[in-house]
């Protein structure tokens, strides 16, 4: 049987033309297709159709419609949510593998200087994909504490300030799990779960010491000497009499003074009104003043106030005479400042 010359010229040209549809998507799939040149960020917050790529990859991509027919041609299913950082130089099949495997890239996430669950929840909210509300009603929610060993007043204690490489899309009870975790490493590292029980101290305990701590002093090296202070408080069952404690109580976070009419403040955290520790931190400490708690100075004093000037440091004294002698220098120095 003989083949005729237009059949070779069919094939030959059915050929090329698959030769050409194959170059085609070659070229495409290798193509650098990043706006700008730069590296740049893309966040999604729900599960796509492959259908809506270019509108997704529009702020990011040059030509929407080649990326569109690979994702197709490619059989992509559906866009993952997440956070992913696409670099600069990518070209089309590596977003639209970087879309089809899911796999996210962490944000950085700094938890620091919180000062209770409401601006936690907040932080919280504006870093990752749940919003704030989702975040508070989990660290509200009192069943779900309990079966991991906490309350709504002390939740805020399985937090260690730090900064978290956390994915974008974790739901509030995942973040609260990697925390614990995160808790679990921090205590038994340098012997500190070990300190801590030489000082017959909880966890929980020292927490919300080094919070008050944290708000008595910005000065790091004196922390070892105060928390050493309400240490001996606790011991020889004085009240801890904190100020900063008493602002937390009445919510009065801008004052510069407090005054006798405000140690009367009928609440669960005023240091002044009940005895032993409030029922959980008003604050997230700061590893160094956790650390001053763990590490507290072993010494005589019982009590410690300002010292004139503006340095923040702190005078202590042993007994309540010496003590007076101090916060009377002090008072006179912020009447003289004209401070209230």
């Amino acid at each position: 049987m003989r083949i005729s010359k237009a059949f070779y010229i069919k094939v030959s040209v059915t050929l090329l033309i698959v030769a050409v549809f194959c170059l085609a998507i070659y070229l495409n799939a290798f193509k650098e297709n990043v706006k700008n040149n730069k590296d740049q960020e893309l966040y999604i917050d729900k599960a796509y159709p492959v259908s809506s790529i270019g509108m997704i990859l529009d702020s990011i991509v040059q030509d929407t419609f080649l990326i569109t027919r690979l994702a197709k041609w490619m059989q992509l299913k559906q866009i993952k949510p997440g956070h992913y950082k696409i670099k600069a130089g990518s070209n089309n099949l590596s977003l639209v593998n970087k879309l089809r495997k899911g796999v996210q890239d962490p944000v950085s996430v700094v938890l620091n200087s919180i000062r209770d669950v409401y601006q936690l929840s907040g932080k919280l909210g504006n870093s990752l994909l749940p919003d704030s509300i989702e975040f508070l009603n989990m660290l509200q929610d009192s069943v779900l504490l309990k079966n991991n060993n906490y309350t709504k007043d002390n939740i805020l204690t399985a937090f260690i300030a730090n900064t978290y490489q956390l994915y974008w899309t974790s739901t509030p009870e995942r973040i609260l799990q990697r925390m614990i975790q995160e808790n679990h490493t921090f205590w038994n590292k340098e012997n500190r779960s070990q300190k801590l029980i030489e000082k017959a101290l909880s966890k929980t305990d020292a927490y919300i010491i080094a919070s008050i701590v944290e708000k008595e002093t910005n000065i790091d090296i004196e922390k070892p000497d105060i928390a050493g202070v309400y240490i001996n408080r606790l011991k020889t069952g004085m009240k801890l009499q904190a100020d900063p404690t008493v602002v937390f109580a009445l919510g009065l976070f801008g004052i510069q003074r407090v005054l006798l009419e405000h140690l009367k403040a009928d609440s669960p955290y005023n240091t002044y009104f009940v005895e032993g520790l409030p029922p959980g931190p008003i604050c997230m400490p700061s590893v160094t003043s956790l650390d001053a708690v763990i590490n507290a100075t072993p010494h005589d004093y019982l009590f410690f106030c300002a010292r004139p000037g503006y340095d923040g440091s702190h005078a202590f004294a042993k007994t309540l005479s010496g003590h007076y002698e101090n916060a009377k220098l002090y008072r006179n120095w912020l009447n003289a400042q004209r401070i209230r």
